[in-house]
């Protein structure tokens, strides 16, 4: 079997592409996840790669061969260094696949988390971990957010893209407008403590970047604005840490 080794081989340029470019990402529809986690997470959820990438050695792996064994993967071979060349990850695991961004369908009365202005691809894969975590259906993120396909965010998020509907909008408002259930919107402060909100129903639940936060605009669709109470002194949560949080509250008021 052919093993490809250069960096300029055209299918090893448009995966680097894939790895390093999100408006080419954005204009394929594809993305590359790398490493035997993502992998089986994608294969688990019936995420059939495009290609799957591979070392001689990383092909040779027990669980990796098992793997493509049972979705009858045929991988194509690179060279260590032709892998690295294409990898984000410091330390390539030998593995990594192209595969299809799906399109995001229209469940505009799904559980939901929408993101505003989050910029840390590692909080959007965060977010996203959590949100698949706690059973919200869909995660929408406007254009100010990080790239939930970039290989930070999949790494990130652990395979947690898999299990939701990943949209993008040019116009949150609009996207809140449009959720058929009560939209929260979560504040710094002068908010509903969030242990005495009512979490009951089918919750859009909206989160904005550090910092900045919600914009006026967004703020205006909340049905419920809630905070989550911290110690004095204390300014604010990271982003993903208020999504886990409140998150796992909803779950807690409803458990059976």
């Amino acid at each position: 079997m052919t093993v490809l080794s250069s960096k300029d081989n055209p299918k090893v340029r448009h995966w680097r592409k894939l790895a390093e470019d999100p408006r080419y990402r954005r204009a394929q529809r594809r993305a590359l996840i790398e490493g035997p986690h993502l992998l089986q997470a994608a294969l688990e959820h019936g995420r059939t790669p495009l290609h799957v990438l591979a070392t001689e050695k990383g092909a040779a792996d027990m669980e990796i061969r098992k793997m493509l064994q049972r979705g009858a993967i045929r991988p194509v071979l690179l060279t260590e260094a032709a892998l690295r060349s294409i990898a984000d990850a410091e330390t390539p695991q030998g593995v990594a696949a192209e595969i299809e961004v799906p399109d995001a369908p229209d469940t505009a009365e799904a559980p939901s988390v929408f993101l505003e202005g989050v910029q840390d691809p590692a909080n959007v894969g965060a977010i996203l971990r959590t949100a698949a975590a706690f059973g919200v259906r869909r995660v929408v993120l406007d254009q100010a957010c990080a790239d939930p396909w970039s290989p930070k965010a999949l790494r990130a998020g652990m395979g947690g893209h898999f299990a939701l509907v990943v949209g993008e909008t040019k116009d949150l408002s609009s996207e809140l407008d449009r959720f058929a259930g009560t939209v929260v919107c979560t504040v710094v402060r002068d908010g509903t403590p969030l242990a005495k909100a009512q979490l009951n129903g089918s919750l859009g639940w909206v989160f904005g970047g550090e910092g900045r936060g919600l914009t006026d605009a967004v703020l205006s669709k909340a049905r419920l604005k809630v905070t989550v109470p911290v110690a004095p002194g204390t300014e604010s949560l990271n982003v993903a840490a208020a999504v886990a949080v409140c998150l796992y509250e909803a779950s807690r008021q409803f458990a059976p």
